[in-house]
């Protein structure tokens, strides 16, 4: 039962929402919208995780990695000439078009210049390559697959985004379709390799196909993805760091304590990641109502009127409709009443993984209060800790991915680029992985009369089978989200 002190808590975080007070000029702390639930929620029984079903590892599925399984041919003594990829989006967007790359520089016997990574528009992030990947390991992993080059020779030096942000160019490939297949690469840019020594291909975001490749072909892909592609060291002693003061609360938030896994496993504690995308971007695009009045739907409606001129389709929709369908994302206050109703108490360990939120601590205070040991970045590591990632939203998304990747359960309040990186990387894994199931939880969050034990059996029974069982890649989805049976092999 919740105590006194707990009550006082949930005031002191709701004053700014009963009062009205606004908080920024286009934003109005929202008042909790589902106040019956959470008052319910509040009231639950604390269990022990060691005990819970919640935690237990899921089983063997019968489904292993595989990527090494299918013998690859010797490289030729010759590449056809040098591959340059330019890449946008964030990181977990990027790192697919990193695996996409080594893809079409094998499908067409070239050499492969680092990617180049473009600088994110959104979070003015210029982090390179070599900034968040550790390179060496990546050219060694691949070495037998492709030639790879960290940069261009001194004869191919002029080939440079500069150069080719100037005029067209005859070595620029701008054309590629979205998921083309390999035949189109032969056709259209095997012949510039071949006359000129250099093809530079941009745009270059989803941009091979993920249907009739060659397994070999598919192999490859996610062997840059889960082997090729790991963190530079400092963002790995971060993680170890973090995930260590998650597993034992102990630690000198000064120094990294990376020995954790030299301690009794007996001591260790269990926790869960939530990746929270709740940034301005989200919110506008989805042209939902979170509930934070008229400032807040001005302000969105005008910053999804600035960045995508009306071109966003959820906003022909009402709210309802939207929510019906699954198309809005979990709130801060959705998503605690959702891991609440699945068993998730107060004594649950948890990592916020999310780089900015939309409305700040007044729309997760909610949240907070449902999780008090809730805690992320900031809370866990110190600014000295932190100083080689500040302001670097790659890195700092790196470390998150690294974090989730070492938890007991992920959970995303949304689907995007890193809830879709995780969902596969830990399907490889076979770790438990919470996918939330967006079309019931839209409907039942509008019945305002719905009682917590209805809530709650209907949550359980709806997440029953999406705990990180394996899903079998059907036509045109990506491998890099549902990784079996392209990478995996079953017995």
């Amino acid at each position: 039962m919740i105590g006194f002190d707990k009550w006082n808590q949930l005031i002191f975080f709701l004053l700014p929402t009963i009062f009205n007070i606004k908080l920024t000029k286009e934003w109005n702390a929202p008042k909790p919208r589902h106040l019956r639930l959470l008052k319910s929620a509040l009231q639950r029984e604390t269990v022990n995780a060691h005990q819970s079903d919640l935690w237990i590892p899921l089983a063997n599925q019968g489904w292993r990695p595989c990527v090494g399984s299918t013998e690859s041919p010797l490289l030729p003594e010759k590449p056809q000439g040098y591959i340059q990829v330019f890449l946008d989006g964030g990181l977990n967007q990027q790192r697919m078009g990193i695996c996409d790359a080594v893809a079409v520089a094998k499908i067409l016997n070239a050499t492969l210049v680092i990617p180049y990574l473009e600088v994110n528009p959104v979070w003015q992030d210029s982090s390179s390559f070599m900034d968040i990947f550790d390179v060496d390991h990546f050219i060694d992993i691949l070495k037998d697959d492709i030639s790879i080059v960290k940069e261009l020779p001194y004869e191919f030096s002029w080939s440079t985004r500069e150069y080719y942000a100037t005029a067209i160019r005859a070595t620029r490939i701008k054309s590629a379709p979205v998921h083309a297949s390999a035949n189109w690469y032969l056709e259209n840019v095997l012949p510039v390799l071949q006359s000129d020594g250099i093809a530079a291909i941009s745009p270059f975001s989803h941009r091979l196909a993920f249907d009739n490749l060659p397994i070999d072909i598919q192999r490859l892909r996610c062997k840059v993805n889960f082997q090729a592609l790991v963190f530079v060291p400092h963002i790995r002693a971060l993680g170890d760091a973090l995930v260590s003061r998650l597993r034992y609360g102990s630690g000198s938030r000064g120094a990294l304590d990376t020995n954790y896994l030299q301690e009794s496993t007996e001591r260790a504690g269990k926790f869960a990641v939530l990746h929270l995308r709740f940034d301005k971007d989200m919110a506008a695009h989805s042209a939902c109502d979170f509930g934070g009045g008229k400032a807040e739907k001005l302000a969105l409606a005008k910053y999804r009127q600035a960045l995508w001129q009306g071109r966003v389709l959820n906003s022909q929709f009402t709210d309802e409709e939207l929510r019906t369908q699954g198309r809005c994302p979990l709130t801060p206050e959705e998503i605690g009443l959702l891991l609440a109703a699945l068993g998730f108490d107060n004594s649950t360990r948890l990592y916020l993984a999310s780089h900015k939120v939309y409305g700040g601590e007044a729309r997760i205070s909610t949240l907070r209060t449902l999780f008090p040991l809730m805690e992320d970045k900031k809370s866990l590591a110190s600014s000295v800790e932190r100083a080689k990632s500040k302001g670097k939203a790659s890195l700092l998304a790196a470390v998150d991915y690294y974090v989730s990747m070492h938890s007991d359960i992920f959970i995303s309040a949304s689907p995007g680029n890193m809830h879709n990186a995780l969902v596969g990387h830990r399907t490889y894994e076979n770790l438990k992985t919470i996918r939330p199931n967006m079309a019931l939880l839209g409907q039942i969050f509008l019945n305002k009369s719905i009682s917590w034990s209805d809530f709650r059996q209907a949550v359980i029974e709806g997440h029953q089978h999406r705990r990180g069982q394996i899903r079998l890649r059907k036509p045109k989805q990506s491998l890099y989200t549902y990784p079996a049976p392209d990478c995996m092999c079953h017995g």
